[in-house]
């Protein structure tokens, strides 16, 4: 696992000896340079101070106590006169002023100048000033070195002080109790930590969202299929105690339409499960006349069974994003809510047309329709309108998801879902993409 800590102590030490190294190479040419200014005085000090001194002393007491320096004297005729160091090969001539000479016995200095009646050059090897300049660079950085460890370690211990604060995170979520989704407090935490925090904190409110979700869902569903299981336990239980034929098939027709009802109550639990937020579906481009086209043709049948008339009334070409499967699922329970609570011989219309270059799909029906004051609460899972004058058909039968399906679903499609009056009196629901 790679570690923030010990990746910035490489990283900020290798910068440290890198800059170092650099400083003292700058070091190192400065001292080079100053030492070559010394030196060459030097040179030209010991040349000017010749003539002020006998001959013979000056050559006694410069030969052993001057750094390498090497003299050659020639005088007008060119002979060579003296040659402090006969074993250093030299030029055997003199160039006047300041030169540089490469001999076998590596780079030399050479300063040569007319001293009276003789030439004299005088020479030094360049390696003593590059040794004088290292020990200058050394004797400069060598305290810096000494505490390279005592840096890397104050590093160390300052990155950790710096990482602090997402340890500190850390550690409050490893030892939170799996329920326990309230945000994490993001104060006083360093400005590059908030985000973070901010980020969790934004997760930890959407888990909340969803596990509540999730709870009422489930109590909601076992608290339904309740009633219908228990009914089909009591019908078949009917059908075992069946003295007679007539009783039990009388039995049998109501077993089955138990079963049908908790089958059909258990596709709409399904349903209301893949249309939540967090249902993963995949969008695409979805013709909206024919899918509703085939959502009716698939409807026919049931509605004429109930006397009821359905056809498509408009359709104008639109195209939406969305998931094809989750529509159809939302205009399969319109349809059939409007074909189930139609009395017979009413019709329900469906109709596809653009407002402001926006699809908007209507289902309207000569049904008795929905109370304003219930319109919002139709909704909510489970709800379903109270049966009255006007809603006393007996073979209308349901769980209270369908609309709550619809709803989310439309959601989950930036679409919204209004009732209202239709123009026979009955309800008029309205999708806008």
């Amino acid at each position: 696992m790679r570690s923030i800590r010990r990746q910035l102590l490489i990283w900020l030490l290798a910068l440290v000896i890198v800059g170092v190294g650099f400083a003292g190479w700058l070091i190192y040419r400065q001292a080079l340079a100053e030492a070559n200014e010394l030196f060459d005085y030097q040179l030209q000090q010991i040349a000017a101070a010749l003539p002020s001194e006998p001959f013979s002393s000056v050559l006694s007491s410069r030969s052993e106590s001057d750094e390498g320096v090497v003299i050659q004297i020639w005088n007008r005729n060119g002979a060579l006169m003296y040659f402090s160091h006969p074993r250093v090969p030299l030029a055997p001539h003199a160039e006047l002023g300041f030169s540089t000479e490469m001999t076998p016995r590596g780079e030399w200095r050479v300063y040569s100048a007319i001293v009276g009646d003789n030439v004299v050059q005088l020479a030094q090897p360049l390696s003593i000033r590059n040794r004088v300049a290292a020990g200058v660079a050394w004797r400069t950085l060598w305290p810096l070195v000494l505490l390279l460890p005592l840096l890397g370690l104050a590093i160390w211990v300052i990155v950790g002080l710096g990482l602090a604060p997402l340890q500190r995170v850390t550690r409050a979520l490893d030892t939170r109790h799996p329920e326990a989704l309230d945000p994490l407090p993001d104060r006083p935490l360093p400005q590059e930590v908030r985000p973070v925090v901010r980020a969790l904190n934004a997760l930890l409110s959407r888990l909340s969202a969803a596990l509540d979700t999730q709870k009422a869902f489930v109590a909601d569903a076992a608290h339904e299929l309740r009633t219908p299981l228990a009914a089909v336990q009591i019908q078949a239980q009917l059908v075992a105690r069946a003295q007679d034929d007539e009783t039990r098939r009388e039995a049998l027709r109501d077993l089955h339409e138990g079963i049908a009802r908790a089958t059909r109550l258990a596709e709409q639990l399904l349903a209301l499960a893949r249309s939540e937020p967090d249902g993963k579906a995949a969008f695409a481009s979805v013709d909206l006349a024919a899918l509703l086209e085939s959502c009716v043709r698939g409807s026919v049948l049931v509605a004429q069974q109930r006397g009821v008339d359905l056809g498509i009334e408009e359709s104008e070409p639109a195209t939406v994003n969305g998931d094809p499967d989750s529509l159809r699922v939302m205009f399969n329970n319109l349809i059939d809510n409007a074909t189930k609570y139609t009395p017979r011989g009413g019709r329900v219309d469906v109709c596809l047309r653009l407002a402001d270059g926006r699809p908007v799909v209507e289902i309207s029906d000569t049904g008795p329709g929905i109370p304003q004051e219930e319109r919002e609460r139709v909704f909510d899972r489970f709800y379903r309108v109270g049966e009255g004058a006007n809603r006393a058909r007996t073979d209308v039968s349901g769980s209270g998801l369908g609309l709550a399906i619809v709803k989310r679903i439309a959601q989950q499609h930036g679409a919204t879902v209004t009732l209202a009056e239709s123009s026979a009196g009955g309800l008029k629901v309205a999708v806008t993409f």
